[in-house]
């Protein structure tokens, strides 16, 4: 460890001292986030760096959910200069975990469905100080398909003419998606985030973790994250009996225009994605998310043709020859 990081372990155990959890921080596993966790006895303290952007809204979200009657991690202690935070520990059962052990699919991703609903449904959820999913992020995140997988892919290519073509035609098809305010959009709604809470029943069971960069738009988006999943294959036929249940719960909703949504959005999702798991590696050297490029581009193609982006679809079969089949591999160490 460097000295850096041997005075921000000290601030660490001196924080969770202060706040009344003395012991040992046990490290968890970290994932694509730059924020640490550590298991403490009876809580976790999570550890977002100081002056971290995203640490004030986690913190105001965390506590509008609970409000809302969902399950985030309650706020036990506090620090936003430090990025420190003691929080509610849900324990070890994420709905990743649980699947790999063998429970049975269909009743969890029924339980997040159930969950985001409440979400949707609930009186003042949208009633909080978050920006806009506006057409800022939205393009925000179509660049790192640009900058990152596109060079990947196509390196002779003007990466700088294709960019402008292709963000300007996604600009077009997003014009009305953009303008929408109806949900609160946690962002990674899908099996890695999401956890059983022992003891708790009804959508309460459903923990909710990584929220601190929710957006105000489409209700469609965390629906697609959950069912389209970047990381792991559901069972067919499962995606349009979530979708339905989904829609059952919202009889306020058009059918028609919600799956036309659901779809856009699935499409701008998968082609984040692409560029953000080959960002992860390049950038980040966290080379486990390019197993999964492979689906999110099975899951692109499908999407845009269930959207009906032929046009921006032509593009990319033009100036992107064979990206249907892109499988990067690890760097050698």
């Amino acid at each position: 460890m460097t000295a850096a990081g041997d005075l921000r372990a000290a601030e660490r155990q001196r924080f969770a001292e202060e706040a009344g959890f003395g012991g040992a921080l046990v490290a968890l596993p970290s994932d694509a986030s730059p924020r640490r966790y550590f298991r403490l006895p009876g809580a976790l303290l999570m550890d977002a760096g100081a002056g971290a952007a995203d640490f004030p809204p986690f913190l105001a979200i965390a506590a509008h959910l609970k409000r809302l009657g969902l399950s985030a991690p309650a706020i036990l202690a506090a620090d936003a200069a430090r990025g420190l935070a003691v929080i509610e520990d849900f324990g070890a059962d994420t709905f990743t975990r649980l699947l790999a052990a063998g429970r049975a699919e269909a009743p969890l991703y029924e339980l997040a469905v159930d969950a985001l609903a409440a979400l949707h449904t609930a009186p003042q959820a949208t009633g909080i100080a978050v920006p806009a999913y506006d057409l800022g992020p939205l393009r925000e995140e179509l660049e790192m398909f640009t900058g990152w997988f596109v060079p990947a892919v196509a390196p002779g290519l003007d990466a700088g003419a294709f960019a402008d073509r292709f963000l300007g035609l996604w600009q077009q098809k997003l014009a009305g998606v953009a303008t929408v305010r109806e949900a609160l959009v946690l962002r990674d709604y899908h099996v890695d985030n999401l956890m059983v809470v022992a003891g708790r029943s009804g959508v309460a069971a459903c923990g909710l973790l990584d929220f601190q960069d929710a957006l105000l738009g489409s209700a469609a988006y965390d629906l697609v994250s959950l069912t389209q999943d970047a990381r792991r294959d559901l069972t067919p036929g499962l995606e349009p009996a979530l979708v339905s249940r989904y829609l059952a719960a919202r009889p306020d909703l058009d059918p028609a225009a919600f799956t036309a949504g659901y779809w856009l959005l699935a499409a701008h999702r998968h082609t984040k994605i692409a560029g953000n798991f080959e960002r992860l590696s390049k950038r980040d050297g966290k080379h486990g998310y390019l197993v999964h490029i492979p689906r999110v581009l099975r899951l692109l193609d499908r999407a845009l043709g269930e959207a009906g982006l032929t046009d921006i679809r032509a593009l990319m079969d033009a100036h992107l020859p064979g990206w249907r089949r892109h499988a990067p591999a690890a760097p050698a160490a």
